[in-house]
């Protein structure tokens, strides 16, 4: 052992050697703290050594993010996995970082409560959902894990343990913790747990969905169908029809919880789905049918099921569909994603924008997500030549203008090195202020984040 390793074996936490990669680096060794204590007792031996660290729980979004500038221990919080808290009569639960969502929602379900979050990445933990930000269909009504957070727990890279919002023991004065974690990737702390705001479990739940179909056939090098009008003429239509079905569910008095949507091939068929929940589920979602069947021009149908791919990231082109009510696959570090987001006023901006990059690739593109939200993610297949994978994104950027967001979320390694993975950052100056305030030596993350934070 040298001179560091044994500084980090003296924690008494136990140190192994690395064996997984982070965006490409290898760690030289692994952590596996169980306390917030213990992560603090490895980030002071980190400070002393001057080791990067990288934190990790379920590892579902290693090869997320930038690739870091140097990772010498990976602390992985596995093994904090207990649900320290939970407040039935209050809505309130406290888990540690390494709590998988499928556990707190099992956890919680006994007293017939939910995080209302649906998690597109199976496996990610509490501190992953934090770090990362993700969220699923339902954050058009409930919003994200940063909106539901009330309280959290972190250690800086001094190894200082702090604590913001319920039962505050030790606040950083001015700042909201749990904010300022929430989407850092890991670059200004390391969360140990958090506390959340909770929801009853609907009563009931119902789907509607509508498949608008586009069957087009190529002559000439030009896509029509069998009417004659061209697959841009198609797309337009599509993306006009529904710029304005959207607005008018989401603001219908029937409250629907989320409204998705799943293209999986530029050229064919997409469906919309939209979920309702609660009381009288059934009758609400009876009614929305007619509307949407009004509004789209198509047949809308009821179902007591979600639709298969429902809350998951899209699958790139080729790969083989899952059966329904199998788990979804864990993503792979080969896995081409961007997320765009863009003003709710832009939807057809939107589908315009894409139909414009999609081209680049040939149009192997998969559009899946929250047309309520705007959230929308793009999977492209891993074997797309790197120089294409930047100029879709680049295409993608140029097409939706300075109104939307544009960030690759995972590249291969070569495709990564061409690319500007978050776009234009209007806030970088603060941003990089509130990363040397934290994290002065670099030590957390380095590299990972917006503007090699």
């Amino acid at each position: 052992m040298d001179v560091a390793e044994n500084a980090l074996a003296a924690t008494g936490v136990e140190i192994r050697a690395a064996g997984d990669e982070v965006a490409g680096v290898r760690p030289r060794l692994v952590a596996l703290p169980g306390s917030a204590e213990e992560i603090a007792a490895v980030m002071r031996a980190c400070a002393a050594h001057d080791l990067a660290a990288v934190a990790t729980g379920g590892r579902t979004k290693l090869h997320w993010g930038a690739r870091p500038e140097r990772c010498d221990v990976l602390v992985d919080l596995s093994r904090m996995n207990r649900v320290l808290e939970h407040t039935a009569g209050d809505l309130v639960v406290r888990a540690q970082a390494g709590v998988t969502l499928e556990a707190l929602a099992d956890a919680l379900a006994g007293e017939n409560q939910e995080l209302a979050l649906d998690v597109p990445v199976p496996g990610t933990t509490v501190g992953g959902l934090l770090a990362t930000g993700i969220a699923g269909p339902r954050r058009f009504r409930y919003g994200t894990a940063r909106d539901l957070l009330i309280g959290v727990t972190v250690v800086l890279a001094d190894g200082t343990i702090a604590r913001s919002g319920g039962k505050v023991v030790k606040n950083v004065a001015g700042y909201d913790l749990g904010k300022l974690f929430t989407g850092s990737y890991g670059t200004l702390g390391i969360i140990a747990d958090a506390t959340f705001r909770l929801h009853p479990l609907p009563a009931a739940r119902a789907w509607v969905t509508a498949t608008v179909e586009r069957p087009v056939t190529e002559t000439d090098g030009t896509w029509t169908n069998e009417d004659g009008l061209t697959f841009e003429t198609l797309t337009t239509d599509l993306a006009a029809s529904l710029a304005a079905a959207v607005p008018a569910v989401t603001e219908s008095q029937l409250e629907p919880s989320a409204v998705e949507i799943d293209w999986p091939d530029v050229k064919g068929p997409c469906t919309v789905a939209v979920l309702v929940e609660g009381a009288a589920a059934a009758e609400r979602a009876k009614a929305l049918c007619g509307l949407m069947g009004e509004l789209m021009g198509e047949t809308a149908e009821v179902t007591e099921e979600p639709p298969p791919w429902w809350g998951r990231l899209p699958e790139p082109p080729g790969r083989a569909a899952e059966p329904p009510g199998a788990k979804p696959a864990a993503p792979h570090a080969g896995q081409i994603l961007l997320e765009v987001r863009n003003a709710s006023s832009r939807l057809a901006e939107t589908f315009l924008g894409f139909l414009q990059a999609a081209q680049v690739t040939g149009f192997r593109a998969v559009l899946r997500g929250s047309l309520a939200a705007q959230v929308l993610h793009i999977a492209l297949p891993p074997d797309t030549e790197p120089a294409l994978v930047a100029g879709f994104t680049s295409q993608l950027r140029a097409g939706l203008g300075e109104q939307a967001r544009v960030v690759v979320l995972a590249a291969p390694p070569e495709a990564a090195r061409r690319l500007d993975r978050w776009g234009r950052v209007g806030a970088l100056s603060l941003m990089r202020r509130v990363k040397e305030r934290f994290d002065p030596g670099r030590r957390l993350s380095p590299g990972r984040f917006v503007g090699g934070i």
